[in-house]
């Protein structure tokens, strides 16, 4: 089951972050761009989230946040394009969970009027095959990640 996100979810999204972005913890580039970024002050205009829920269990997160220039995400590509960021506990994952909150997210996306979504996965994640089933192409490479956009104009 996929339910929106509450206020109280905040400290399990902050949990999530450290799947959604391990490979960034030991980056030198992480002291510039503190990861708490993508849930710091949440619940401001343009933040969503959605969470998993098995056996009564949260297991798995999905969100997206706007950026501004001057204060950017990993993925970051302009300023009315949310950055999206999502996780599935290690003991869950290979059961759909990703799939289902990766669209449940672009849905609501669409249904908020966001043009594009964009994200930033490491290169060598077998996760980008995923992205791209959902129409989702790099933009940018470098440094070992890819910031990767869709657009959502042909879903509505």
């Amino acid at each position: 089951m996929i339910r929106r996100a509450g206020p109280q979810d905040v400290p399990f999204l902050r949990d999530m972050l450290r799947h959604a972005f391990y490979w960034r913890m030991n980056d030198p580039a992480s002291d510039e761009l503190p990861i708490s970024r993508y849930v710091q002050g949440w619940g401001r205009q343009g933040d969503r989230a959605l969470v998993a829920i098995d056996d009564f269990q949260r297991v798995g997160a999905a969100w997206y946040r706007l950026f501004r220039r001057d204060r950017p995400g990993y993925g970051f590509v302009d300023g009315s394009t949310p950055e999206l960021a999502i996780a599935v506990v290690p003991s869950r994952r290979g059961r759909g969970f990703g799939h289902e909150l990766l669209q449940a997210l672009i849905d609501q996306a669409v249904a908020d009027g966001f043009a594009a979504l964009s994200l930033s996965v490491d290169s060598g994640n077998p996760s980008i095959k995923l992205y791209e089933r959902y129409g989702f192409v790099t933009v940018h490479e470098g440094g070992g990640a890819r910031t990767m956009r869709v657009e959502l104009a042909q879903r509505s």
